[in-house]
């Protein structure tokens, strides 16, 4: 199939001058890496999908150790807007985008390598995926891909990203047996230390609690709040409650635009936008 990727629409989209700017007027001393620029900067984002748009002007910020939560209706872009930060809508030919995803500072649609940058931000989807194999291979096989090939090494990772995911304990005793034998809450504890695994600064997840019960949810939650000592965090949630209890940060969004991003306790408690206040009281969604 003949198609433009999100890379190539990126770079029909720049308009480049003499003092170097991208979109935006965003000059490159801003793209360039400093310690004191945000983990995440996504400035002007605007996403279509052939002539339908998707986002609409998003800009968002995130700090290293923050854990954002993104709310609002089905169909109001969440799962799209995170699927941006690791490139994920590359794989989409219809898919173009103008604006700046900055990294570190660094344009992660410019010269970053996108293996690269998946292996600095992991996902964790809706409904847990283990792979078909044991639950050691699950979490050893992002660095076997990588070319570690040296079994104690790979004994360190595995036990030291599951000890992480909370799951250690559980699975210690059955390594070598099949990932998909584990409980639903289990396996997406496992697909969250796979992510580890691969040593990353920043953790996607995609309503990861969504397919679980109660227990299972609670343990997420925990786990959560422990990882952001190590991560920044980006979670998709239509809870409510939850995005209350795990996040610092929380953006609203409807119908492809980002309507509030601020503290978590300042959007439930004294919204600046009705819109989000109409949404957290349940007038709508």
């Amino acid at each position: 199939m003949n198609g433009t990727s999100v890379l190539d629409n990126k770079k029909i989209n720049n308009k480049t001058t003499d003092n170097k700017t991208t979109d935006n007027n965003v000059p490159d001393s801003k793209i360039s890496g400093n310690k004191d620029v945000n983990k995440i900067d996504v400035q002007n984002l605007d996403l279509f999908y052939g002539d339908f748009q998707a986002l609409i002007d998003v800009n968002f910020s995130l700090s290293k150790g923050d854990v954002a939560a993104c709310i609002g209706p089905s169909g109001c872009g969440k799962s799209t807007f995170i699927r941006i930060l690791n490139r994920m809508n590359d794989l989409i030919p219809s898919c173009r985008i103008t604006g700046n995803v900055l990294m570190d500072g660094l344009d992660i649609y410019g010269s970053m390598d996108v293996t690269e940058l998946r292996s600095r931000v992991g996902m964790v989807f809706q409904k847990p995926n283990p792979f078909n194999m044991s639950v050691f291979d699950n979490v050893a096989y992002g660095k076997r891909m990588q070319g570690v090939r040296d079994k104690r090494r790979l004994a360190d990772i595995v036990e030291t990203s599951l000890k992480k995911a909370a799951l250690w304990e559980e699975v210690k005793d059955r390594l070598y047996k099949p990932a998909q034998a584990l409980s639903g809450g289990q396996q997406q504890r496992l697909c969250i230390a796979r992510s580890i695994a691969m040593e990353p600064e920043i953790i996607l997840m995609d309503e990861p609690t969504s397919a679980l019960d109660p227990i299972a949810t609670g343990r997420i939650e925990e786990l959560i709040v422990e990882l952001k000592k190590e991560y920044s965090i980006i979670i998709v949630t239509h809870a409510m409650h939850q995005a209350s209890r795990v996040s610092n940060k929380t953006a609203f969004f409807l119908l492809g635009e980002l309507i509030e991003y601020n503290d978590t306790r300042d959007v439930f408690t004294n919204p600046r936008d009705k819109r989000t206040e109409d949404y957290i009281s349940g007038r709508f969604g």
